[in-house]
Order: C-alpha cells, then sequence, then structure tokens
C-alpha cells in the first residue's frame, strides 16, 4: 500500500498572520491562492522583496502596531487606534508619546510585573512540591 503525502496549505489569511503582515498589503498573487507549507517555509528562509518591504514599512497588523508600542491589542482599540500603521505612523506616535499610550504602555508593564510574579510563585510551589 502506498502512502500520499498531501500537500498541507493554509489560507493566505494565516499564511500573512505567521508571516506578520498585513493581508492586504500583500500582492494579488499572494491574496489570492493558497499557500503550502513549504512555500510558507521559503517566504520564512529567503523573503522575497515584497515580504522585506512590507515588514520594515507596513502597513503593519494590530498584533504588530501593538508589539511596536509596547501594548495590547485591546490597549490598541482604547487609544482609538483600530486601522494597521505604517512603521513611520508607529514611529510618529512614539515620539509624540499622547496620553493613551503612555497609560497603555503603563498597564501592559503592570500585566508583565504580574504575569513574572505569578511564575515565580509557581516556579517556589513547584520547587517545594506543593
Amino acid at each position: 500500500m502506498t502512502s500520499h503525502q498531501s500537500t498541507q496549505t493554509m489560507k493566505p489569511a494565516t499564511a500573512a498572520k505567521k508571516l506578520g503582515v498585513y493581508l492586504e498589503a500583500t500582492p494579488a498573487e499572494f491574496r489570492e491562492g493558497s499557500v503550502s507549507r513549504a512555500e510558507l517555509n521559503a517566504l520564512q528562509a529567503d523573503p522575497p522583496q515584497w515580504l522585506t518591504d512590507l515588514r520594515r514599512d507596513g502597513p503593519h497588523p494590530r498584533p504588530v502596531v501593538a508589539a511596536k508600542l509596547g501594548v495590547s491589542i485591546a490597549g490598541l482599540a482604547r487609544g482609538g487606534v483600530t486601522e494597521p500603521l505604517t512603521t513611520e505612523q508607529i514611529e510618529t506616535l512614539k515620539r509624540e508619546r499622547p496620553e493613551w499610550l503612555e497609560r497603555e504602555r503603563a498597564t501592559q508593564a503592570e500585566v508583565r510585573k504580574e504575569a513574572a510574579r505569578i511564575k515565580q510563585r509557581d516556579a517556589e510551589r513547584a520547587q517545594r512540591g506543593d
């Protein structure tokens, strides 16, 4: 009996998410087809110019914008940022430091601090055998 190895493919939206790019800014041939695991690996290993440009200049999807600004995705929404931003727009926000951005960065810092405290507590409990 011969086993057939089927090619695993994904929707363009999934591939764009894995590549960290905004789907609507990708070339039409990327958006209109499906992407195999091998093609995704090739794009990650040796990105074409369009992918390099998108990653550098944007527009960036919300998870990337949030990470670059040091806030959560919900924090972006609370700050009124609902659209993808370019790298230039992100840098402008960092320079201007609007009140919402400072508040959301402080919130995110507290969330990280609490997560680290819980992780430390759990590690100590595991060490004691609780």
